[in-house]
């Protein structure tokens, strides 16, 4: 008897304090109101450890920085609450031009993998050509396949930031004496390149984009993006649940080319890292966490930040980077560790560091612009 009475007791507390979270309210914060956590190179995999052995001894410190690994995509997003993810493509407008793996001849894998998805034409994911190049996902398609049919199931979810880098990295140029080996020369992020990556969006997201939330949304009949952004122009949860933000991970000429006959980025749907000042200005990246975050947050701009870098926090154990990226205002907090590395339970060079908030809440509102009175809610 005292068993149920006690469960009963229990589920009138639990009712009571969910019938205590002001919904309503939550819903009407814009989306520049919240913070969320996020994963750096989210689609990347660890590397054969042959081929890992071998880089190892040509560059210990390049070695050491890559030696991290992530889950698929719908993992991250349901059980660790990642909100922000990052993706590296590369053009491949003929196809077949990243399946030969010359990193493949110190391994036991055969040096050409003949994986069908990659004779296809179209943008492909990994983090550099040849070395490495271990991802959950072979294609741009795929990745972007994976949090639509992720998102779709969990229609309540907060927008999903996708941050995409347009990456043209291989060996050296043509003249390297390494090119004779084969080594792959990636080819140039000019604007069919760029178009590229609009026209995938729209082919898994619809060509209407009902579920992404693009440049245009925000605009509105504003004169400038900027000007949109600074006067509270984000939208609010209530709308934009369930949607997708695409950001483009680039500067200097790959941005200028993506901008160019789109001012104020119309009839985009990437959101860039354009200077303050100007008419396509709304996100900012701002790797290490500084002042200038804050200010930035209080002006309008999402700001994404690293709390982690090169795997250095997850050998020392130290925290200093990750708490100031917390109490920035960042909106989107990169890390490679939204669990602890694993090599921690079993050896002295690692520790059990991770990037989780306080109670591991999933998305919480934002310390510098939000309401403070819902600071340890769950917004999701």
């Amino acid at each position: 008897m005292k068993k149920f009475l006690y469960l009963g007791l229990l589920f009138q507390l639990i009712v009571c304090q969910i019938s205590d979270i002001p919904i309503n309210e939550i819903n009407n914060l814009r989306i520049n109101q919240i913070q969320v956590i996020g994963s750096h190179n989210s689609y990347r995999l660890s590397m054969d450890s042959n081929l890992f052995k071998w880089l190892s001894r040509i560059d210990s410190t390049v070695a050491a920085e890559l030696d991290y690994s992530h889950l698929p995509l719908d993992q991250q997003f349901s059980q660790f609450g990642i909100r922000q993810i990052e993706l590296d493509v590369y053009y491949d407008p003929d196809g077949n031009l990243f399946n030969h793996r010359i990193g493949n001849v110190f391994t036991k894998n055969s040096i050409t993998p003949n994986y069908p998805k990659l004779k296809e034409p179209g943008l492909k994911i990994l983090h550099f050509p040849d070395i490495d190049f271990q991802t959950n996902y072979l294609t741009f398609k795929d990745a972007l396949y994976a949090v639509k049919i992720w998102s779709l199931k969990n229609p309540n979810h907060v927008p999903i930031f996708i941050l995409i880098e347009a990456k043209e990295d291989g060996v050296p140029d043509k003249n390297s004496f390494l090119s004779v080996l084969g080594f792959i020369q990636p080819l140039k992020f000019n604007i069919d390149a760029l178009n590229t990556i609009d026209e995938e969006i729209r082919d898994i997201f619809g060509a209407e984009l009902k579920n992404v939330i693009t440049p245009d949304n925000i605009r509105g009949d504003n004169a400038s993006l900027e000007n949109a952004i600074l006067n509270n122009g984000w939208p609010t949860l209530k709308k934009s649940r369930g949607k997708i933000i695409f950001g483009l991970d680039n500067s200097g000429s790959v941005m200028e080319s993506y901008i160019k006959g789109h001012p104020g980025l119309k009839g985009r749907i990437l959101f860039v890292e354009a200077s303050p000042g100007t008419p396509e200005a709304a996100f900012l990246g701002i790797n290490s966490p500084s002042p200038e975050i804050e200010k930035r947050v209080r002006q309008g701009y999402l700001v994404r930040t690293r709390a982690d870098a090169g795997t250095v926090q997850a050998r020392t154990g130290n925290t200093v980077r990750r708490d100031k990226a917390f109490k920035s205002g960042a909106h989107f907090i990169s890390t490679d560790y939204y669990l602890p590395d694993s090599r921690n339970e079993r050896s002295k060079d690692w520790t059990d560091y991770s990037v989780r908030f306080p109670n591991n809440i999933t998305v919480r509102v934002n310390p510098i612009n939000g309401p403070s009175e819902f600071i340890n809610l769950e917004i999701e």
